[in-house]
């Protein structure tokens, strides 16, 4: 299926009921009630504050993958990506043909405490993604107990990262994000970690399609307290997902259609394919991820005598159930090795606060003012 057609898929069946940043249990309730029979829904456990943690099983194939969303309550483009995926088995088309071979199962939300104060942690403050060896969370038992049980041949780590990575030196944005994590402190190409690597290269060679230069790969420094890291030790191959940004995609609406098209094509490619990790040496070309971006950088700013470049960086604010973002002042300097989103040329002005002050680090400013003129600084 080539991803002309996954776009189509992706249009048709695209959830509309979710959108932008804020993803909770009350937005996924409904729509998991409506799941058809396909579906088998469970409840796993119960979160910190007692909320339900859902898992869903689709397909009656031998291959079974396990795939679980918003372990980081506040990360949670690819739980949207989910609902658009199951949406898209509910009819007959070239994608029935993983539900044959395959046996998918899901949690749409790991962390549902973390998921409604728009948080990374759980109520217990505790980071999910650091709790695999201690099991401490309730949240964390959840997901072992599936993982023991489901005894899946591969695992989907789904996950949304920050504006401020880029790819390697490019220039550009890591829009979409992977890593067949470590399974040893060495950081051996292990079998198991190759067959991962062959599944995010056939992801990375559908994606170079739509946003070249855009992909990048996570450093592979091990921690057995990860949980991909220790599902990747126990011999189960194991993705890291992250989604990232795209111009003006603050949203992540366009990130969320590139996490589908990779869920189909992976998903596709170990229904038709028996991987064997014998190609994963595409995976070792993709570069690194590098946090060399800013969402703004306001170059050639007056200061005294000199010239420096100022770098904003959106706090992302949760407010009356909406995710704002607020712009702040993280850095005035020089610049140059670093990137933006949005650069705005002050043309050796002096750049101005709200209250006709000159800049400094940590205002946090809807607007500045350069040559008498207000140019705003909230994403459009």
């Amino acid at each position: 299926m080539d991803t002309l057609e996954i776009k189509k898929l992706f249009n048709k069946h695209k959830e509309i009921s979710l959108s932008h940043r804020y993803i909770t249990n009350k937005h996924i309730a409904s729509l998991i009630d409506n799941l058809d029979s396909s579906v088998t829904v469970e409840t796993i456990g119960t979160s910190v504050l007692g909320k339900t943690i859902y898992g869903l099983k689709i397909g009656s194939g031998e291959k079974r993958i396990l795939m679980w969303s918003q372990m980081h309550g506040n990360e949670s483009t690819t739980t949207k990506a989910i609902f658009d995926l199951l949406n898209s088995f509910k009819e007959e088309t070239e994608l029935s043909s993983i539900l044959k071979v395959c046996t998918i199962y899901i949690i749409p939300i790991l962390n549902p405490d973390g998921a409604e104060a728009y948080t990374r942690i759980n109520a217990n403050e505790v980071d999910l993604n650091r709790d695999a060896q201690n099991l401490s969370q309730p949240e964390s038992n959840c997901l072992k107990a599936v993982f023991t049980r489901f005894k899946p041949h591969y695992c989907y780590n789904l996950h949304g990262q920050r504006t401020i990575f880029g790819v390697g030196d490019s220039g550009k944005s890591a829009t979409v994000s992977f890593l067949a994590p470590a399974q040893d402190q060495e950081c051996t190409i292990t079998p198991n970690r190759k067959v991962a690597m062959e599944i995010i290269s056939e992801m990375n060679t559908a994606l170079q399609e739509i946003i070249p230069g855009q992909v990048g790969v996570y450093d592979d420094a091990f921690n057995l307290n990860c949980v991909g890291d220790t599902f990747q030790s126990e011999n189960t191959p194991t993705i890291l997902f992250e989604a990232g940004h795209f111009n003006a995609d603050y949203g992540r609406e366009f990130t969320r259609e590139l996490i589908y098209l990779s869920y189909v094509k992976s998903l596709l490619y170990i229904s038709n394919t028996d991987v064997s990790g014998a190609y994963y040496t595409d995976y070792l070309k993709i570069p690194e991820n590098k946090k060399c971006f800013f969402d703004i950088i306001i170059r050639n700013a007056k200061f005294n005598n000199e010239f420096l470049d100022i770098a904003i960086q959106y706090q992302e604010v949760f407010i009356n159930e909406k995710i704002e973002f607020k712009p702040k002042i993280e850095k005035i300097e020089d610049l140059n090795d670093f990137y933006a989103h949005n650069e705005i040329d002050a043309k050796g002005q002096v750049v101005y606060s709200e209250t006709n002050e000159v800049v400094k680090i940590g205002n946090e400013n809807v607007f500045v003012i350069m040559n008498n003129e207000k140019t705003s600084l909230i994403p459009k």
